[in-house]
């Protein structure tokens, strides 16, 4: 977008270098001719903010909100909004990086496979220790059977803590063709995309902000969370997976399901 500042240079330099009049160089450069005669008072009036914004500044980089109090400080007459235009006028505004647009996936209804590993559904939970800390858990499961695959809690995942998890239980429970998630840094990250790679597992991703379409684990999230994280108070992360490892037990065992006419995971699977 060109200011009429800008649109003024264009004109003189149209004007000295091509020779021709100064109506025609406003024609050309769509500026309009009157702005050679007006004397501007701005920036006369923004002479004595300008210098302040000058000093501030100096030879640091400092962005509009720390300018502006600075600036008031030295002379509180000044309007923190004339602050901020001079500033921005005067080309002092940082550069701000422009956020990284990840293209959106494409809808992914989830559907009931209608095998074992055809597909494993596996997100995160949140929760803490007695001593505040936080803690993270790896919930997996198949929506087949609606067999838990896994819970294990850690302080935190990065791909490298995701991919050992995911290589735990796929050496107890074997490889599942595909896996769904959401769009988390662990799971977008290119060690986990090159990891289900080499294993030649598919990767179902779901849209953003559509959980609905990763509504088997999120299901199971909810009973994990009111069966198992609201009733226990850990103490360390060892307490914390021997504990899962019990709820784990029970979950696929013990606790019937509806959605598999009110039989366990363990006995539907079989």
């Amino acid at each position: 977008m060109v200011t009429p500042e800008q649109k003024e240079q264009c004109a003189v330099y149209v004007e000295q270098t091509f020779k021709v009049s100064h109506a025609r160089a406003c024609k050309l450069v769509s500026c309009s001719r009157t702005t050679k005669y007006y004397n501007k008072k701005m920036p006369i009036k923004d002479a004595r903010v300008a210098e302040l914004i000058s000093q501030v500044i100096g030879s640091s980089r400092r962005g509009r909100k720390k300018v502006i109090p600075l600036v008031l400080k030295k002379d509180p007459k000044q309007s923190a909004f004339r602050i901020r235009r001079v500033y921005t006028q005067s080309g002092y505004s940082l550069f701000k990086r422009p956020r990284k647009r990840v293209a959106n996936n494409q809808p992914n209804p989830a559907q009931v496979p209608l095998m074992a590993n055809e597909e494993w559904a596996i997100d995160f939970m949140y929760d803490s220790l007695v001593t505040g800390r936080a803690i993270r858990s790896l919930n997996i499961i198949d929506p087949f059977n609606r067999v838990c695959k896994g819970i294990y809690i850690k302080h935190s995942f990065a791909a490298k803590s995701l991919i050992e998890s995911m290589e735990q239980a796929i050496e107890k429970h074997g490889k599942p063709k595909s896996i769904r998630t959401d769009n988390g840094p662990e799971f977008i990250s290119k060690a986990f995309q090159l990891w289900m790679h080499k294993n030649s597992i598919k990767w179902h991703a779901i849209e953003k902000g559509k959980p609905q379409q990763n509504c088997f684990i999120e299901r199971f999230n909810r009973t994990a969370r009111e069966d198992f994280f609201d009733l226990n108070l850990f103490r360390d992360l060892q307490q914390a997976n021997e504990l899962a490892g019990v709820y784990l037990n029970e979950y696929n065992d013990y606790r019937p399901h509806e959605s598999l006419l009110n039989q366990t995971p363990s006995q539907y699977a079989a």
